[in-house]
């Protein structure tokens, strides 16, 4: 069975830093993409940031700079450092996981991040 839990979501002031994790579980993890995402209140869910199996990583533009997404196959875990963050990045983060070569992907339940002003 494979689970995805995020953790690290929470209340924050604008300017401040959050490490968000992703723990996963029953998947062999170096083979997988592992992307967070993001949606907020009436809006679509978006990408965020990827990291890609050989440990490369994208970043959408309204990130990029500010946030770092980074993995740990020995852990089994995936991270997004978020700097510098604002009101426009309170949204439910989501981890997800697809496998290198397949469709194959997986979803987290999501972790809350409010960001207050």
């Amino acid at each position: 069975q494979v689970q995805l839990v995020e953790s690290g979501g929470e209340l924050v002031q604008s300017g401040g830093s959050l490490r968000l994790s992703c723990a996963a579980s029953g998947i062999t993890f170096p083979t997988y993409i592992l992307r967070w995402y993001r949606q907020a209140p009436g809006k679509q869910r978006e990408l965020v940031a990827a990291s890609n199996t050989d440990g490369s990583a994208i970043y959408s533009n309204a990130v990029k700079g500010r946030f770092t997404i980074s993995r740990d196959n020995a852990k089994n875990t995936v991270y997004l450092e978020m700097n510098s963050l604002n009101s426009e990045d309170t949204a439910v983060y989501y981890c997800n996981a697809q496998w290198y070569i397949g469709k194959n992907q997986y979803w987290g339940q999501g972790t809350q991040v409010t960001v207050s002003s």
